[in-house]
């Protein structure tokens, strides 16, 4: 056996060029879903008066009834439409990977959502009717999810070739796509510039970060810790270990002992034999984000402000108690993954914390929701609904993250790639999954 000395990763460029694909991935999402005020006041035909309605702490009667029904749907529509197809070109992802080059899946992915991002700058400044820019912004997220899905899972896989703590700079990137999209947003109300012209520089904004991204990729083959790793995927015959152990449980039995362990050693992985080793983590991620999507942002968006009507406060306290406080604790959570991994990977009590969560969707669903026609509203005050968010973001991103890092780790090295593109492909199912409910759980209000 020859030792090679592994390098290192100087000033932690790999890590850092991992972090910046990782808000690529997020980034395109959490801009569209962050910016709704924009999008619904396009919707109607006084911008200003959707503003006041949505930011104001006003939930009469007469606030309700200036909804469009493309108003009063965007949210649950612009979910699936994102989810839906994140979900299907995940499937393609993990089927295709070993069939298109990964240069080609990521600079491609990044290239098309670039392109994509500076025509909704473009379309800021071009008037047309509402159900037009309703039908073509809902085209606009299809296409720049389905590219971000073939971009994630390209990252997962990537990350699944390297040490453990690789998976966490992806993720973290992914937290802070979100927090990076609420306070631009922030910013871009402070700065009390007309909608149109604020709406254009936000989005400019996330074309500048994209570039960034594709610029990082640029630059990964040229490190030596990543050239080390990809050149180094340990081949079958590095799963000597395990061929005898299936050699020694396969001698009581007459029938072919050599001929299975080869076949689970083939380069060409077999998806179930990897799904076998990691299907509770798959589970588990999936899960996680059927519970978040369901209820963030198709629920959440909608919970007024106790504030009086028209105070600061009530103007900013869905930019700054939903979008932005979850994004950082979400962050947050993902980022504690780098210093802490408790539980274990083979812990029980990781799937029962997961489980837990479903107890997020009633307390949210018992705030402030407006418009509600069911429900009563239990918790009257805006501290109920900050106190959740803080709670059920940070379990979201510490969580996930956990189930993320974990998956490729059960795996032989040689089925990490295949390991990371099926997590990535489960939690899409998971963002999925969460959009379908949403709009169960917005109708019960």
């Amino acid at each position: 056996m020859t030792v090679t000395n592994v390098p290192r990763d100087k000033f932690n460029a790999v890590w850092l060029i991992f972090f910046i694909l990782g808000l690529g991935t997020l980034l395109p999402w959490n801009f569209f879903m962050t910016a709704t005020v924009y999008f619904t006041s396009r919707l109607k035909d006084d911008p200003q008066e959707e503003i006041r309605a949505n930011f104001t702490g006003n939930d009469t009667k007469e606030a309700v009834s200036t909804r469009s029904v493309l108003e009063a749907k965007f949210s649950n529509v612009m979910t699936v439409c994102a989810m839906v197809p994140l979900l299907v070109f995940s499937c393609f992802n993990s089927v295709l990977h070993q069939r298109i080059p990964q240069a080609v899946r990521v600079m491609g992915s990044l290239g098309c959502i670039l392109g994509l991002f500076l025509l909704t700058a473009i379309f800021v400044k071009i008037e047309m009717s509402p159900l037009t820019f309703f039908v073509i912004t809902m085209i606009k997220i299809i296409f720049i999810n389905s590219f971000g899905a073939m971009l994630q899972g390209s990252l997962f896989g990537m990350a699944g070739l390297l040490p453990t703590s690789y998976t966490t700079p992806i993720m973290s990137g992914q937290g802070l796509a979100g927090t990076f999209a609420a306070f631009a947003m922030i910013c871009t109300l402070a700065s009390g510039a007309a909608l149109q012209d604020s709406a254009f520089g936000y989005f400019i904004t996330a074309c500048v970060a994209i570039f960034l991204a594709i610029l990082a990729y640029v630059l990964l083959p040229r490190m030596e810790f990543y050239k080390y790793f990809q050149s180094n995927t340990p081949k079958p015959s590095s799963d000597e270990e395990k061929k005898i152990n299936l050699l020694e449980k396969e001698s009581s039995s007459e029938s072919k002992p050599v001929a299975e362990p080869v076949l689970e050693t083939n380069l060409a992985v077999s998806f179930m034999t990897v799904f076998k080793k990691i299907w509770l983590m798959a589970i588990c991620v999936s899960f996680a984000f059927t519970i978040t999507i369901g209820i963030f942002p198709a629920v959440t968006v909608d919970t007024k402000s106790y504030a009086t009507p028209g105070s600061s406060w009530g103007e900013y306290f869905i930019p700054v108690s939903c979008f932005l406080l979850f994004n950082l604790l979400d962050w947050a959570g993902r980022s504690l993954t780098a210093a802490f991994l408790w539980p274990g990977k083979d812990s029980m009590l990781l799937p029962a914390l997961l489980v837990a969560r479903v107890l997020f969707i009633p307390l949210f669903m018992l705030c402030n929701v407006q418009p509600r026609f069911y429900l009563p509203v239990f918790f009257k005050h805006d501290a109920w609904f900050i106190s959740f968010m803080i709670i059920f973001a940070f379990s979201n991103g510490y969580l996930a993250s956990l189930c993320m890092c974990y998956g490729p780790k059960k795996v032989l090295p040689h089925e990490a790639e295949t390991a990371g593109a099926i997590m990535a492909f489960f939690l899409s199912l998971g963002l999925a999954q969460g959009a379908g409910l949403s709009f169960l759980f917005r109708s019960l209000i």
